[in-house]
């Protein structure tokens, strides 16, 4: 079974026609299920009000639809976040009349300048994604141990803790014990579910839901991640090198309040040391979190200022 995740920035509810609406926050998803295929579309239902729901959103997707229906402050902040998240492959619908002259410049340089443009008819989107997803090769089995960052989590009545998220980086299976990162409190997969489906594993992709055994809710919050993987690690402090997007209008100074993204996790951090010799777009930096950063070592992060006004996208930082 193969699935892909597709991230929808546009007008609220544009996704409605493309799949079965499903869970709802900050985050919508509606799920297109076909044979064996499966599609995850997801929604930023808080943005632009909170850029974490437009992050949250874009962090767990393989692919993006971008609908413009005018070109203004927020659709130049959806584009750089596209751009720092990395999403190289999506479509983009032009409505209202606008041109791709007209946002030439805006996505020059971005990920997003090699978007395909389709037109705005949401039953030959969703053929096409089929179609894709098809002709996609059957992901190898995973042989690392991967890891599962929860968006959400809830009791299930006579069958404890469930908690939904995205597999990264490797493959976990039924029956393993994994740890909930930041804590050093473990738990077991009792179930896995794949669109409702029940399965023995889940590879990087798959968006599942698993039944846990051995940890109550309130031990549990967004952005925990679950893992059997010895690699992964938490920090109150990191370290790396940086770079501002083009648009930025200064160096970053010390103590400077920052916001960090990595997977479910969007937390405030202080620029503890900052060195900006050279080119000041690319300085060398060290971030102290508010609660353990949870993460592979060489991952990137995303770089908010979230008073910024309409630049509140910052840019990258690859943690040592």
């Amino acid at each position: 079974m193969s699935n892909l995740t597709v991230a929808v920035i546009g007008p609220e509810g544009y996704a409605g026609e493309l799949g079965k609406k499903g869970t709802s926050s900050d985050i919508t998803f509606y799920n297109l299920k076909k044979g064996e295929h499966t599609i995850t579309f997801c929604e930023p239902s808080r943005y632009p009000e909170r850029l974490s729901s437009l992050f949250f959103t874009l962090s767990m997707a393989d692919r993006a639809i971008l609908v413009v229906d005018e070109i203004t402050a927020s659709f130049g902040e959806c584009v750089l976040m596209l751009d720092c998240v990395g999403i190289t492959r999506g479509m983009l619908v032009l409505r209202n009349y606008i041109t791709p002259e007209e946002i030439a410049s805006f996505i020059k340089g971005t990920v997003v300048e090699k978007y395909r443009q389709v037109a705005d008819d949401r039953t030959r989107i969703r053929e096409e994604l089929i179609e894709e997803l098809a002709g996609l090769q059957e992901p190898a089995g995973a042989t690392g141990r991967g890891a599962v960052p929860v968006d959400h989590f809830f009791p299930v009545k006579g069958v404890g803790v469930v908690v939904l998220g995205g597999v990264v980086g490797g493959a976990i299976f039924r029956h393993d014990v994994l740890r909930i990162y930041p804590t050093t409190q473990t738990a077991q997969v009792r179930s896995i579910q794949k669109h409702e489906d029940y399965v023995d594993s889940a590879g990087t992709g798959d968006r599942v839901g698993l039944a846990l055994k051995g940890v109550e809710v309130e031990n549990l919050d967004r952005g925990f991640v679950l893992s059997a993987n010895p690699d992964l690690t938490s920090s109150l402090t990191m370290s790396g090198r940086a770079s501002l997007v083009r648009y930025w209008p200064s160096p970053l100074k010390n103590e400077m309040i920052i916001h960090v993204g990595h997977w479910m996790q969007f937390l405030p951090a202080r620029v503890a040391f900052v060195d900006n010799s050279g080119d000041w777009r690319r300085p060398l930096v060290t971030l102290r979190t508010s609660r353990d950063l949870v993460y592979f070592p060489g991952d990137r992060i995303i770089l908010h200022y979230l008073e910024g006004g309409k630049l509140r996208v910052a840019g990258t930082m690859v943690i040592e």
